[in-house]
């Protein structure tokens, strides 16, 4: 059994340094779970979840958390995404920049997301002081001059205005593709079953925002339900950009394995004000790109992407029409959709 530490152990610490992690939040409970990370579990990890392998330091109530925490900044920025669009990928590169400290996929962020369209167990009030204090613990950083990017779940990007009002100078990179190639990529592997787990929330989330249920979810074929996943993320992109003009930019995956060297320069300047195009280029050379990003044990290159792809669209064209067939009839009552589509 993992032994415990007492709060002596772990407050005095917990703002100067990430070496005390916020792994979940327990609804039921409120508590925090905090377990210790090195620099090294950061680079490696692509979710910060209950896949980490990392020793529990403490388990305190989440009060005691905000407490441990008052004063300490809330500096930190985001990348959002329709998910299956490279976000990882995009993440690691920027990771290896000196002014960049990465965090993939807390586990925390989808406890609150889930909880802000149940409306339960926090009032709006209590969900905001939750995510203020994530903030403020995603923001620690191991020296200076670096800055966090915390890349979230794509589960996670209804909570991306909430978050962006909270960190007033925070810059967020919005990644998506073209509908075509978002739907071919969802029915490449085993990405489905990602998008039928979460479509509750999503279309949950799309209907509060046009104001009415219109869909059923049982009623709508495996192209419509991957369809209504990324129009409910891309709705909120087109939200962003009305509420925070100036601090998002939109990121099309695939114009960024065109030239990743421009794409990382461009992403480097929207955060930091300024890039380096030699350091750009230095990142652009990296090994990454020929591995898969979640897994980097794995070959999973630009031409074997393509591939991947043009074998989906054979297996499964029907679906991917209906699903383009939905987004044209949706576009009217989403008119979103048009304004963001790369």
């Amino acid at each position: 059994m993992l032994a415990i530490m007492s709060p002596t152990d772990w407050r005095p610490g917990l703002a100067a340094s990430p070496a005390l992690f916020p792994l979940s939040l327990d609804p039921a409970t409120d508590r925090v779970r905090l377990v210790r990370l090195s620099p090294v579990d950061y680079e490696k990890a692509s979710f910060l979840d209950e896949r980490v392998q990392a020793p529990t330091a403490a388990e305190a109530p989440f009060g005691e958390v905000a407490e441990a925490l008052s004063g300490a900044p809330l500096a930190c920025d985001w990348i959002f995404h329709t998910g299956h669009v490279g976000s990882t990928l995009l993440s690691r590169l920027l990771g290896a920049h000196p002014r960049v400290f990465s965090l993939r996929e807390p586990q925390a962020l989808r406890t609150l997301a889930a909880a802000e369209v149940a409306r339960a167990p926090w009032t709006d009030a209590e969900l905001d002081r939750r995510l203020a204090v994530l903030q403020q613990l995603f923001s620690r950083t191991w020296a200076q001059p670096k800055r966090a990017l915390v890349k979230a779940t794509s589960l996670v990007t209804g909570l991306a205005p909430r978050l962006l009002a909270q960190g007033g100078e925070a810059r967020a990179l919005l990644m998506t593709v073209s509908p075509e190639r978002y739907l071919a990529s969802i029915f490449s592997g085993a990405n489905l079953g990602d998008v039928r787990q979460a479509a509750p929330l999503r279309l949950s989330r799309l209907e509060a925002r046009l104001g009415e249920a219109r869909w059923r979810l049982e009623a709508l074929s495996p192209g419509e339900l991957a369809a209504m996943s990324w129009a409910s993320d891309v709705a909120v992109f087109a939200d962003l950009a009305r509420r925070a003009p100036g601090r998002t930019r939109l990121i099309d995956f695939d114009e960024f394995l065109a030239d990743p060297r421009a794409g990382l320069a461009a992403a480097l300047a929207h955060l930091h004000g300024r890039a380096d195009l030699a350091e750009a280029a230095r990142l652009a050379a990296s090994p990454y790109l020929q591995r898969y990003s979640k897994a980097p044990e794995y070959g999973y290159g630009p031409d074997l992407r393509r591939q991947v792809l043009d074998q989906a669209r054979r297996q499964a064209g029907d679906e991917i029409a209906r699903g383009l067939a939905w987004l044209e009839s949706v576009a009217a009552v989403v008119p979103a959709l048009a304004d963001i589509a790369p």
